[in-house]
């Protein structure tokens, strides 16, 4: 890796791995982890884990993996563009939504809620769980023993209470400091990402509109450029041609607000990066426009009826799996009743959020359905 800017974060300046272990060959240590990423069960089943949409509902619509994947091309990009650390920015992108419970956002609401007398469920903290303590691949230590960066840039929320609880890891929370800019550019890599492909994919379902979408600037300004260059072309390509111009227009504004933000706090280091209050940011002008387009999502796409009702039967088989599991922990997987013995609800959370969609439905048919054996 060459041509890193001074605040880059580099093999050098890093804070190691927890356990010590012999340098790589051929590869960086950064390369490691987003490699161990990569080849881990959680990474596995985000090909079965919702965005916006139940896995069985169409085998067009983006998933956990198809979205992470967009999220790390995004961050490689604009990482080098910036002459950062591209091996780190594109392994906290990978590993981003490793914790995230089946059935998306409606998932982990209710699993919130059914541990609200047990600690609280929130997938960075599992996200970050998960690599540190619940992949079993290496026989030296638990997880996957990743960059102190790496397992940084993955926990991107955090209330005080948690932070305390979580060491070194967890003391820029407590300390108002920030992550390394890797750290912060995979964040938002994250939201152009959804923003762009909930708008295809509602799209593509038919629950939102191109005519609904005529009252979204950012969208109208970049269909009218297309159908300008274009006359005539419509269907799927004239979507195409629209998401892709907007995802570049965010990722431009980010890459050129960021270059000043790191100017005019001159920046010259990693820890001043950590002293510095959010360096990766959108211009004032574009964060107007996308704050209508979040909005227009919101009330439009993910409190669409039909969505709604895909998500109030996901919350009820949360909530069943967690009720049948706590009553009785003999109905958990050996593994999970050996974890249970010392912190039963954080087991049963532990088994929940690692479940894909069609397996959680599976189990509840399993514990539930009249007639089902296996």
């Amino acid at each position: 890796m060459t041509d890193l800017a001074p605040y880059a974060v580099t093999e050098a300046n890093s804070r190691g791995r927890r356990v010590q272990e012999p340098a790589p060959v051929a590869r960086g240590e950064f390369q490691r982890d987003r490699d161990r990423i990569v080849h881990c069960t959680a990474f596995r089943r985000l090909e079965y884990k919702t965005q916006v949409f139940v896995n069985h509902e169409g085998d067009l619509f983006r998933t956990r993996l198809t979205h992470s994947i967009e999220v790390a091309q995004i961050t490689r990009s604009i990482a080098r563009a910036l002459h950062l650390n591209e091996d780190l920015a594109e392994a906290v992108a990978l590993s981003h939504d490793l914790g995230h419970t089946p059935f998306g956002h409606a998932g982990q609401e209710a699993l919130n809620t059914c541990m609200k007398d047990f600690g609280g469920f929130e997938h960075n903290l599992q996200s970050l769980r998960s690599v540190d303590v619940l992949e079993e691949s290496y026989a030296d230590f638990n997880g996957l023993n990743l960059m102190h960066e790496t397992r940084e840039g993955i926990l991107k929320h955090c209330s005080p209470k948690n932070a305390e609880g979580l060491g070194d890891i967890g003391r820029r929370f407590l300390e108002g400091r920030q992550p390394s800019l890797e750290a912060q550019l995979a964040n938002l890599a994250d939201e152009i990402a959804y923003n762009n492909h909930d708008v295809d994919d509602g799209l593509r379902s038919g629950l939102i509109t191109l005519e609904q979408l005529d009252g979204v600037p950012i969208f109208a300004r970049n269909r009218h450029v297309v159908e300008s260059a274009y006359p005539g072309l419509g269907g799927r390509r004239l979507i195409h041609e629209t998401v892709r111009r907007m995802v570049n227009l965010m990722a431009v504004d980010l890459i050129e607000q960021t270059r000043a933000n790191i100017a005019e706090a001159g920046v010259l280091s990693l820890e001043d990066v950590r002293a510095a209050p959010r360096l990766v940011a959108y211009s004032p002008v574009l964060l107007p426009e996308l704050r209508v387009l979040k909005t227009f999502l919101r009330e439009n796409l993910y409190h669409h009826y039909q969505v709604l009702r895909m998500t109030d039967k996901a919350r009820r088989i949360i909530q069943d799996l967690f009720g049948a599991f706590m009553n009785d922990p003999r109905l958990l997987p050996p593994q999970y009743q050996f974890m249970a013995r010392s912190d039963k609800p954080r087991a049963i959370a532990d088994y929940i959020a690692g479940m894909t969609d069609r397996y959680a439905m599976k189990e509840h048919r399993r514990l539930f359905a009249v007639g089902e054996i296996f």
